[in-house]
């Protein structure tokens, strides 16, 4: 396993389209970094740009203390498992996973040694005799991550490697990399657009929009104190709710709701975006009002899409007969858990 360390990272690329800029990050040992945010952010340039297969334009990027922006993909160490398997199909299992080792000159034995151990982590051993067009997505994905693991790298970085299958599977290949990064102790750099698998798989996760990152911390941290407007609106699903407002005096005021808010609020005035997540609405009882304009029954819990006068909030509740679209209901909010943005900025305000 490795420390990796970003500094001040940017790669601009040809009329002055922005990769990714000024990215810092430090990924301790054994870490598991989900890099996360929307198409065209940023996340395969930074991937790449650790993998050596892009050039830096500046900055620095060290793995285990080493300087390596002017060393080839092959000298820093690292295995990469892409979004499209990328396996030969003329080749058997184990001829792919070992390919790379015998192009380094790896003897004969101690290939096999390799991609033995690797399949049996992995349970694949029954399939090394066969080729990839006789495998599963899944089974293909597992003789992907194989062959980055009899290189036996200092690094594993993972670019969206579960977007090609369905999601039963992917919930189930989730899972698997979560024990092999337990058994493996290893250090990860994981590149995913969607954020319930950065939610659920990361230690510590790097969300970036247009190229900058918005906020490294903790899946908790990000849900329960988001930085900015994009993380709040990014990271979590159904997406928190947003209400554009005034804050006079410490009164939230806007067409749709007036608050009196804590204390924390009182010496900020000026245009605000008030967030609340779609559990912290409490519907059935309350002094606010919306009409029920859509349902969504998902078995255990059940989303209801309340019209207000300029708003729509998103509330999470357990079933209830007594819900009915089209009629109006009232609600309470969660003053303990509300979020308060400045509309200009969209910098967190508390």
């Amino acid at each position: 396993m490795a420390n990796l360390r970003l500094e001040n990272v940017t790669k601009i690329y040809e009329k002055n389209v922005v990769g990714v800029k000024g990215i810092s990050i430090d990924v301790p040992h054994g870490s598991f970094l989900v890099v996360v945010g929307p198409s065209g952010c940023g996340k395969s340039t930074l991937l790449r740009l650790i993998a050596g297969l892009e050039k830096l334009t500046t900055g620095k990027i060290f793995i285990d203390g080493v300087l390596v922006n002017d060393l080839s993909p092959k000298e820093r160490n690292i295995a990469m498992v892409f979004q499209d398997y990328a396996l030969y199909p003329h080749m058997t299992v184990r001829e792919n996973m070992g390919f790379g080792l015998r192009m380094r000159g790896v003897e004969g034995k101690e290939i096999e040694r390799r991609v033995l151990l690797a399949a049996k982590i992995l349970q694949i051993e029954h399939l090394l005799d066969r080729k990839p067009g006789a495998l599963s997505g899944g089974q293909r994905q597992r003789v992907a991550l194989g062959r980055a693991i009899v290189r036996e790298p200092s690094l594993f970085l993972f670019d969206e490697p579960l977007s090609n299958l369905d999601a039963k599977l992917r919930e189930e290949m989730r899972l698997e990399l979560l024990r092999l990064h337990d058994r493996l102790n290893a250090t990860v750099v994981y590149v995913t657009h969607d954020q319930i698998e950065a939610m659920t798989m990361g230690t510590s996760i790097a969300v970036l929009n247009k190229g900058e990152l918005q906020q490294l911390a903790d899946p908790l941290t990000l849900y329960n104190k988001p930085e900015n407007l994009f993380v709040a609106g990014f990271i979590g699903s159904p997406t928190m709710n947003f209400v554009n407002g005034e804050l006079l005096d410490g009164r939230f005021v806007s067409a749709d709701l007036e608050l009196d808010l804590p204390g924390d609020f009182a010496t900020f005035r000026g245009k605000v975006t008030l967030g609340m997540r779609p559990e912290d609405i409490v519907p059935g009882e309350g002094n606010f009002e919306g009409v029920i304009e859509v349902m969504e029954t998902l078995g255990s819990e059940v989303y209801l899409y309340l019209r207000l006068v300029q708003s729509t909030l998103v509330v999470r509740t357990k079933p209830n007969a007594n819900f009915k679209k089209g009629t109006k209901i009232k609600f309470n909010i969660n003053m303990g858990k509300i979020h308060l943005f400045d509309s200009a900025t969209g910098k967190r305000i508390n």
